[in-house]
């Protein structure tokens, strides 16, 4: 009852229009990662979290089309800059990493749907094959070349706390991530050096100069993600991180300076401090994991917030893609200023 009720509520067009009345004054920014088609050899190896399919990426571009004005990067900046007014519900749909398949499927559906975009790229993770550990991890677990309880007992003696995982499962394995994420890299790399083989599933992930030249000729807008994906707040070097990564774009671009007005956290880690850090870098807009509605009377700030995009947000266990969860997810954020 409880999910037919969402259904009705949707398709009576009252979740619409309580999201006219409420969010015409609000700044919606979403932040996908990945989008794949289940064909391509990457599917079987991906993230299946943050991995959306093409079919469900071009369903989600209909339901945006229906209920927001899709603006550009360019858009916000001048309204930041000028005043300019940004038209009601607009919406900014984002993408994290650098990822090949956002070349590969995301920006031909963007295009069909006459939508803009965003991607914000690591800068060092431009031109290389394999995604961070993170991915590579899960992607070993998923060809079963790789199990929990062997990484847990390889964990074991640098970890603070004793640590066994319950089972085998995606969620004990991301257990496992989160307590690797706390270790220095050396020590990391140390851990994961036996299974170095496994890690490489031969495919390359990551996007490549050439895919960034064709995702800006395409109405993508780039931005970045730190320089080595590297937390801010964990980060040994920050001034490289932000404006090493800025440099470094414009190298891999060709460009005699760097241009990029935009970028968003690792991890969605940081600090005021660090944002002013970021401001202080070069960027005009920073943006943040804090899945909060962007005022933008009387402009948008500087620090704005993005709401995650993952696949269990909009499709249910028959793999059906739901606008009407997407709806309660969406319309119901709290609309506030980060700063």
């Amino acid at each position: 009852m409880k999910d037919l009720s969402k259904k009705l509520l949707y398709a009576s067009g009252l979740l619409g229009l309580y999201h006219r009345l409420r969010n015409a004054g609000s700044l919606t920014v979403v932040m996908f990662h990945r989008t794949l088609s289940p064909q391509d050899p990457r599917w079987r190896t991906c993230d299946p979290d943050y991995t959306l399919s093409v079919a469900h990426l071009s369903e989600s571009l209909a339901f945006f089309k229906r209920h927001y004005n899709v603006v550009s990067l360019q858009q916000v900046v001048e309204a930041r800059r000028s005043g300019a007014a940004l038209p009601p519900h607009a919406l900014l749909i984002t993408f994290d990493d650098g990822w090949s398949d956002n070349a590969d499927y995301a920006l031909p559906e963007l295009q069909r749907a006459g939508l803009p975009g965003l991607m914000f790229v690591v800068a060092d993770a431009v031109g290389t094959q394999q995604p961070f550990f993170q991915e590579r991890l899960i992607s070993a677990w998923r060809r079963g070349l790789l199990r929990v309880d062997e990484l847990a007992l390889a964990m074991a003696p640098v970890l603070a706390e004793p640590w066994t995982p319950e089972d085998e499962s995606i969620a004990s394995l991301r257990r496992a991530i989160a307590r690797l994420e706390k270790l220095d890299a050396a020590r990391r790399s140390e851990i994961l050096a036996p299974y170095l083989q496994a890690l490489d599933d031969g495919l390359r992930h990551m996007v490549d100069a050439s895919e960034l030249h064709r995702l800006q000729a395409g109405g993508i807008a780039l931005g970045l993600h730190g320089k080595t994906h590297t937390p801010m707040t964990a980060a040994a070097d920050l001034d490289a991180e932000l404006a090493g990564a800025r440099e470094e774009l414009a190298r891999h671009l060709g460009q005699s300076a760097p241009t990029a007005e935009s970028m968003s956290f690792p991890h969605g880690a940081h600090t005021p401090e660090i944002a002013e850090r970021a401001r202080q870098a070069g960027y005009e807009l920073v943006f943040t994991s804090v899945p909060v509605l962007n005022s933008v009377a009387p402009q948008p700030s500087w620090l704005l917030g993005r709401t995650g995009y993952e696949t269990d947000a909009v499709v249910d266990t028959k793999g059906r893609f739901r606008p009407d969860w997407l709806a309660l997810y969406l319309f119901r954020r709290e609309t506030r200023r980060l700063a």
